[in-house]
C-alpha cells in the first residue's frame, strides 16, 4: 500500500495547487470586474480642436450636459465636444476652469461628471436618439440594460462561489467544488455578455450619431479590465472543475483498491 498512498500523496499535491491557482485567479478576476464597474473609461472620446469648446455653443453643451433633463443626443454630443468618457455608471467631460472668451483655450481643465440614474439605466433607448417621437429602439434599449445587470450578475455568482468553496473547505471536501467551478463559469458566459452587449451598443450609437471628422473614439481600459475578466473566469471555472472531479475519480480508485 505504501507506493500507492505515496502516489495518493502526490495527487492531492497537485488538487492543492490547482485550487490555489483558481481561487487567484478568482480574485483577480473579481477586483478587476470590480474596479471596471466603479470607473468611467469604458469608451474616451479625444477631441482634435479642443480649441474649439471655448466658444458660447460649447458651454451651454457643458450647461445641458450637467441638466438632469440632458437626452441621449444632448450628452453624446458633449462627449463628441468636450473628450468625454463613459462608463456604466457615469459619464464625464472635460472642460476648462475658465471658459470666457478672453481666457487661453485648454491652459486650466477640470473633469465633470453626471451620474446615470437608475431610470436612466432602464429609459427606453429611441430610433433617433433624442426624438421622443421616433419610437423605441429595442435593440438598443435591451442591450443597454444588460449591460447594466449582467456585471452585477457575475460579481453576485462569483461571490456565492467562493461562499461555497468556504463550506467546501469547512467539509474537507473537494467535490463542493464543482459548483464552485460552474458558478465561475456562468459568471464568465455573463461578463463575455456584457463585453458584447457594451460593443454593440456602441456600434449602435455611432450609426445613429456619426462621430465628427475631428473626434476620435476608443474603448478604454476600464473596458479592457472586464475582457480580461472574463477568461480568468473560464481559466478559474476549469480549474476547479477539474480538481473536484478527478480527485472524487481518484478516491473511488483508492476506495475500490482498499476494498479489494
Amino acid at each position: 500500500l505504501f507506493p500507492y498512498s505515496s502516489k495518493g500523496a502526490m495527487m492531492d499535491n497537485r488538487f492543492a495547487t490547482a485550487l490555489v491557482i483558481a481561487c487567484v485567479l478568482s480574485l483577480i478576476s473579481t477586483i478587476y470586474m470590480a474596479a471596471s464597474i466603479g470607473t468611467d473609461f469604458w469608451y474616451e472620446y479625444h477631441t482634435l480642436s479642443p480649441a474649439e469648446n471655448v466658444s458660447e455653443t460649447g458651454r451651454s453643451i457643458w450647461e445641458e450636459f450637467v441638466s438632469e433633463e440632458a437626452d441621449e443626443k444632448t450628452y453624446t454630443d458633449a462627449l463628441f465636444r468636450c473628450n468625454g468618457t463613459v462608463g456604466l455608471w457615469r459619464r464625464c467631460i472635460t472642460v476648462p476652469k475658465n471658459s470666457h472668451w478672453y481666457s487661453p483655450p485648454e491652459t486650466d481643465v477640470t473633469t465633470n461628471c453626471i451620474s446615470f440614474s437608475l431610470s436612466d439605466q432602464f429609459m427606453e433607448k429611441y430610433i433617433e436618439p433624442g426624438n421622443h417621437n421616433s419610437g423605441t429602439d429595442l435593440n438598443r434599449t435591451y442591450l443597454w440594460r444588460l449591460q447594466f445587470l449582467l456585471p452585477f450578475v457575475s460579481l453576485g455568482l462569483m461571490c456565492f462561489g467562493a461562499l461555497i468553496g468556504l463550506c467546501a473547505c469547512a467539509c474537507r471536501s473537494l467535490y463542493p467544488a464543482i459548483a464552485t467551478g460552474v458558478l465561475h463559469f456562468l459568471a464568465g458566459l455573463c461578463t463575455l455578455g456584457l463585453v458584447g452587449c457594451y460593443v454593440a451598443g456602441i456600434e449602435l450609437l455611432h450609426k445613429k450619431l456619426p462621430l465628427p471628422d475631428d473626434v476620435r473614439g476608443e474603448f478604454g481600459w476600464s473596458f479592457c479590465l472586464a475582457c480580461v475578466s472574463a477568461p480568468l473566469q473560464f481559466m478559474a471555472a476549469a480549474l476547479f472543475i477539474w480538481a473536484a472531479r478527478t480527485n472524487r475519480k481518484e478516491f473511488t480508485l483508492l476506495k475500490a483498491y482498499r476494498v479489494a
